[in-house]
């Protein structure tokens, strides 16, 4: 069960990225619950490219908190950005990249490979395939979530 207050600034954001350029996806914890996933959601992470995420912080310019810049760490680097949008921080990932075994980057994500469309109330969200996600954890070393997933999926295409 998600919280209204995340519907409603989800809603808040699909108002003005719909009808623009910007390719989007809602990823994180809102990702999993919208898909029916059993999860707490703490905030909302969107991922986009790199143009999109400076795209996002133009168009939600009054809700910054962190403008988008590129920043990396161990195993992800990407143009990071945040926004607070009533009360719910909301992060902007652009053109993510993960670490991959030989130390080496992987190209950003193709959105549009791993996009689905999950249907909240009135909007069509755009949402990362959980299959997606699932690997993504795996690969980032974040084993208790990808395996959280992993299970779930297997739940679930039992039934």
């Amino acid at each position: 069960m998600i919280e209204p207050k995340y519907l409603e600034v989800l809603s808040k954001i699909y108002a003005r990225l719909n009808n623009t350029n910007v390719n989007w996806a809602v990823t994180g914890s809102l990702g999993f619950a919208l898909w029916g996933v059993p999860v707490e959601v703490h905030d909302i992470d969107i991922q986009t490219d790199m143009v999109g995420a400076y795209e996002m912080e133009r168009l939600f310019s009054e809700f910054v908190v962190r403008k988008v810049t590129f920043s990396s760490a161990d195993r992800i680097r990407s143009h990071f950005g945040a926004l607070m949008i009533d009360g719910i921080k909301v992060e902007i990932m652009g053109d993510i990249q993960k670490r991959l075994e030989d130390g080496t980057w992987e190209e950003p994500v193709d959105l549009n490979c791993y996009k689905r469309v999950v249907k909240v109330k009135e909007m069509q969200v755009p949402v990362l395939s959980l299959e997606y996600e699932y690997q993504a954890y795996l690969r980032l070393g974040r084993i208790e979530k990808a395996e959280m997933l992993r299970k779930w999926l297997h739940d679930e295409h039992k039934t």
